[in-house]
Parts: C-alpha cells; structure tokens; sequence
C-alpha cells in the first residue's frame, strides 16, 4: 500500500535496485497506459508492461551488472485522488564493486490516481529529445 505519492517513487528506486520485477509492478495500475521511449510505442496494461520490466531485468542480469534508477528535479501535484509528476529518472548500470559504468537520463511524466485506497501509476510517458540535425536521440 502507496499512502503517499513519495512511497510509489521509492518502490520504484528499490525494485529497479533489487530487479524485482513484482514489486516493481506493485507502483502500477493494472490498466496502465505507457508511452515508452525504449523499443515499442506504447504498452496497455499490466500483463504487456510486466512481460517488457521482465525482458529489462533478465537482460540486465544476463550482462551481470546491477541497475539503478534515481529520480531528480521531480516536481509532484496533487489532490486527494490524481497525482502528476515530472522530472527526470537517471538509469545507470553497476558494476561489481558498485560502480557507475553507463547511464541515460530520461524525462518522464506519470498520472497517479488513488486505487483501492493506494496511489498506483496509472500513466507514464518516457521520451529523450531529438536533435533537428540529425534527428537522432540526445541521451542526458
């Protein structure tokens, strides 16, 4: 259970950490709407959200590195039922000693709603801009 929306960026933090795809999904509605920037358009709903967070952590396991994903300059509002967040979520891959070896930096926005008395992302849209000169991805 989210009580606040803090809560639900936390988990999110420590089940990337953990590669814990369960308690990574727990931040998440089961009808969820993604907007990814990583490899497909978009994902509808948590059965298509969990098999892509799956292939993410198994991936990653298979390079034998740890993850991190923190977010900053997040900036939340809210009511008693919606929540809306934006910022940036900095991803970066661990080595065995505990260091940073690659990152990317994202821009995310997520709409949280309350679900059965808990917050749960129930939107969430990832892009990375794209230079006008050679329309490819500028990683942050």
């Amino acid at each position: 259970m989210f009580s606040e929306v803090q809560d639900v960026f936390k988990n999110y933090e420590e089940a990337v950490s953990e590669k814990d795809v369960e308690k990574f999904l727990a931040g998440y509605a089961p009808n969820v709407h993604l907007f990814d920037c990583w490899g497909k358009w978009e994902h509808n709903g948590i059965g298509e959200w969990k098999t892509a967070v799956t292939e993410w952590f198994d991936g990653v396991e298979e390079e034998g590195v740890g993850l991190r994903a923190e977010l900053m300059e997040e900036v939340v509002m809210e009511n008693e039922g919606l929540a809306h967040v934006h910022g940036a979520i900095k991803f970066a891959g661990i080595d065995e000693e505990g260091k940073e070896f690659r990152s990317v930096t994202n821009r995310f926005t997520f709409l949280l709603e309350k679900v059965d008395g808990s917050w749960r992302i129930t939107h969430e849209h990832s892009s990375l801009p794209i230079s006008t000169e050679d329309g490819k991805a500028i990683f942050g």
